[in-house]
């Protein structure tokens, strides 16, 4: 259905405000970006952004319509939602068709334009876009418009699930997991929340350098209390776009849980988090199998010696019987090189599971300890080791996306910055 403002901005007053019985509901942790043509549309959509519904989403804006979306996203990734103002004169299908050659799958587009016709919304419905607003738009249409978007009852969740697991313990399946979420939130500029699910002896609140006093345990103890606010109160703060649910890692209680003991935890955290990232313990039960079978990916770690590789070879194996409309499993060497240990090489160890590892990362015990030890991730220690590239490797496979591409400073930067402020 085509959505219409009900006032010009510059006439908007109580009228142009949403009926008492309309709920908007807020909008997830997602990543907006709008092309605007006008200065009013523009200032429609930076006043949007100031609502408390949209305090979640990461919003940016820029001049250029069509054309500056096609050139801004030729080598960049795209976010979670487009809004692209048309001013009618160009050709709008046309552009959407170019732009669809650039854009990443799972995107969503909402248009702005000034032609209301049955016809042409039908060709943008047909084409995959998810919105039409007619303009002269308010902050509150594009509030509506955004937030529709994730809380209509087919909307798909915008979280997406990976799990890492060691296939033996004490492999560093939990610091490849640290280390890769941080990659996530850093270089690909994803909002990303690592769950420490080892809740007896977890490790994330200690890389991380975090004593939340609440965590995890308490949502899996008061399944009933679980939803959106309360996941929030729970999260840690690691840096802006990396949030922690830390395990408490006491030995007070005993954590036998049921298999379905975490859903509620991890759908609410899907329905709020562009990124979960599961640091799964080395454990074969119930809900752990639960865990890696309903995650969108999956890295498994191993060091390369025959227990790991039977272990990773049966991973693999009953994964990918029970995803077999999901790609296989992922998985990386880790501790390679470890003075007078043999070794199974990592051709033989790609011919047994007929499959090659997304990296293979050096034993280095003096940089991994030290980070481990300062609560620090390996790009705070050292910030051109060669593993941080492999972990920005590994968290492009997982995740589908490519590195976000850093501006060129230059001498008439601030000067820039300025302007487009003012």
């Amino acid at each position: 259905m085509i959505s219409y403002a009900r006032q010009p901005q510059e006439e908007q007053s109580e009228a142009s405000l949403p009926p008492i019985e309309e709920h908007i509901a807020p909008s997830p942790r997602v990543s907006v970006q709008a092309f605007c043509e006008t200065v009013e549309t523009a200032a429609a959509v930076q006043s949007a952004g100031e609502d408390r519904r949209l305090g979640k989403a990461h919003l940016k804006i820029q001049m250029g319509g069509m054309a500056a979306a096609v050139e801004a996203y030729r080598s960049a990734p795209t976010p979670n939602v487009i809004v692209l103002e048309s001013d009618g004169r160009n050709d709008l299908l046309g552009g959407l068709d170019h732009l669809a050659t650039v854009c990443d799958a799972g995107t969503r587009v909402v248009v702005i334009g000034r032609i209301n016709d049955v016809t042409l919304y039908r060709e943008l419905v047909r084409r995959g876009v998810s919105d039409y607003v007619l303009a002269p738009v308010g902050a509150i249409d594009v509030v509506r418009s955004i937030c529709n978007l994730f809380s209509a009852p087919e909307a798909k969740a915008v979280g997406r699930i990976i799990a890492v697991v060691g296939a033996k313990g004490g492999v560093g399946a939990s610091t490849i997991a640290h280390n890769v979420a941080w990659a996530i939130a850093r270089d690909l500029a994803m909002d990303a929340v690592v769950a420490d699910l080892d809740l007896a002896f977890g490790t994330a609140g200690l890389d991380y350098n975090q004593d939340p006093p609440q965590g995890i345990a308490d949502a899996v103890f008061s399944p009933d209390r679980v939803d959106t606010a309360f996941i929030d109160r729970l999260l840690s703060k690691c840096t802006d776009h990396l949030s922690l649910l830390a395990a408490p890692a006491t030995l007070d209680r005993v954590y036998d849980f049921g298999t379905d003991a975490f859903d509620a935890v991890f759908d609410t955290l899907r329905s709020t988090m562009p990124c979960i990232v599961l640091d799964v313990p080395h454990q074969w039960l119930g809900w752990t199998k639960r865990a890696l079978i309903g995650a969108d990916d999956i890295l498994i770690v191993a060091s390369p010696d025959l227990a790991n590789l039977r272990n990773t070879k049966n991973l693999f194996d009953l994964l990918k019987a029970a995803r077999p409309n999901d790609r296989p499993p992922l998985y990386c060497l880790n501790q390679v090189g470890v003075p007078k240990r043999p070794e199974i090489a990592a051709a033989e160890f790609a011919k047994a599971i007929e499959s090659q590892p997304v990296v293979s990362i050096p034993f280095e015990p003096q940089t991994f300890g030290s980070a481990a030890n300062n609560g620090q991730m390996i790009a705070e220690i050292s910030a051109n080791h060669k593993s941080i590239e492999m972990f920005l490797q590994i968290a492009q496979r997982l995740t589908g996306r490519s590195e976000t591409k850093k501006q060129k400073s230059s001498l008439l930067s601030p000067l820039i910055e300025k302007l487009r402020g003012k």
